[in-house]
């Protein structure tokens, strides 16, 4: 994440409220979401979520409309792409990008013993939904 996706991330955060929500990917498994904030700006939906995924948990199979920043606070996330072997794995404090469109799926699962926390930013076209359910490409987990 650059710096500008960073400081609108902070300032967006710094005057919301935290309302609980769920995650928006199926088939989840052990993701929860709280929504920190919306607004919309020249046709364009900013979204801040932090999203927390147990051990063992994932996001399910999915891809975004728009384009999503994440910063991992805590845990490590595993990140798979949808050719099965393109993997990254993020530790605590790295920031990383997600492109948008179907061409783009991926998972995002927790593979350690502790929960992971991501604070995310969804840059997306207004009125499309946060991430788009896709199914599991074939590779050998979910």
């Amino acid at each position: 994440m650059n710096l500008r996706g960073i400081a609108l991330v902070s300032a967006v955060a710094a005057g919301a409220t935290f309302t609980p929500g769920v995650a928006g990917a199926t088939p989840s498994s052990g993701v929860s979401a709280t929504s920190v904030t919306k607004i919309t700006l020249a046709g364009q939906e900013f979204v801040v979520r932090q999203l927390v995924i147990q051990p063992g948990g994932s996001t399910g199979w999915h891809w975004h409309d728009g384009t999503l920043y994440a910063y991992v606070e805590h845990g490590t996330l595993t990140h798979t792409d949808s050719d099965c072997t393109t993997t990254q794995v993020y530790n605590e404090r790295p920031s990383f990008t997600e492109a948008s469109g179907a061409g783009n799926v991926h998972i995002g699962r927790n593979l350690g013993t502790t929960p992971v926390t991501l604070n995310v930013l969804y840059v997306n076209p207004a009125g499309s939904p946060l991430s788009e359910d896709a199914a599991n490409p074939g590779c050998s987990f979910q």
